[in-house]
């Protein structure tokens, strides 16, 4: 865990791949879908949390990474979107989280996890996701050639990982922008191959 929080902070130091300056166009395509309270998990700079803040959400954006946190709360404020909260944590602590919320994205953060860290991680979504909660998550699919990059997901992977507790309303292939400036080959042209995953939070009735 260490080693991927150096990982991250090294990257904000500079200017990531995925800091596209804008939100991420596999939400835009599904944002009438997400509602209420959000969570950001993962937020970055801020660029998702803030745009659905802008449509009505209220939306907590929560990352570990101090740095880009910092320039979340620069824009929030630069763009005077008042209903957006930047929270200093881990997520892999939202099993003991009292938080409650009923939509949630994911930008990246899923498939940078190893597979137990990912087990915990997911295990935290359902904690903090009401009842109906829509989870919308990108990651990058294995159609991605390995090379740069987090862990590369397939659409069997998400379907076991998300069976329990969730139901699977769609995914989708799409590609996950990034910036254009990348050196030629550091991705595949048009975008890392990419799943949106869009899950529904469900309790089974007790017997």
């Amino acid at each position: 865990m260490v080693s991927l929080k150096r990982r991250f902070r090294d990257a904000y130091r500079k200017s990531p791949p995925w800091d596209v300056g804008t939100v991420q166009p596999a939400f835009v395509e599904v944002a009438s879908q997400i509602r209420g309270d959000l969570l950001d998990a993962g937020c970055g700079t801020g660029e998702n949390a803030i745009y659905f803040a802008q449509r009505g959400c209220n939306v907590t954006g929560l990352d570990f990474i101090e740095v880009a946190l910092d320039q979340a709360k620069a824009k929030s404020l630069q763009r005077k979107v008042p209903n957006v909260i930047w929270m200093s944590g881990n997520a892999l602590e939202l099993t003991n989280s009292a938080w409650r919320f009923d939509s949630i994205i994911d930008c990246g953060l899923y498939h940078s996890f190893d597979p137990k860290p990912r087990e915990t991680y997911v295990a935290g979504l359902r904690q903090v996701a009401r009842d109906g909660c829509l989870l919308v998550l990108l990651c990058f699919s294995e159609r991605e050639p390995l090379g740069q990059g987090p862990h590369r997901i397939s659409e069997e992977m998400l379907r076991k990982d998300f069976a329990d507790g969730w139901e699977i309303e769609a995914i989708a292939p799409v590609r996950f922008a990034v910036r254009e400036d990348l050196p030629e080959g550091y991705f595949s042209p048009g975008g890392p191959h990419a799943w949106r995953l869009l899950a529904r939070r469900i309790r089974h009735a007790e017997a």
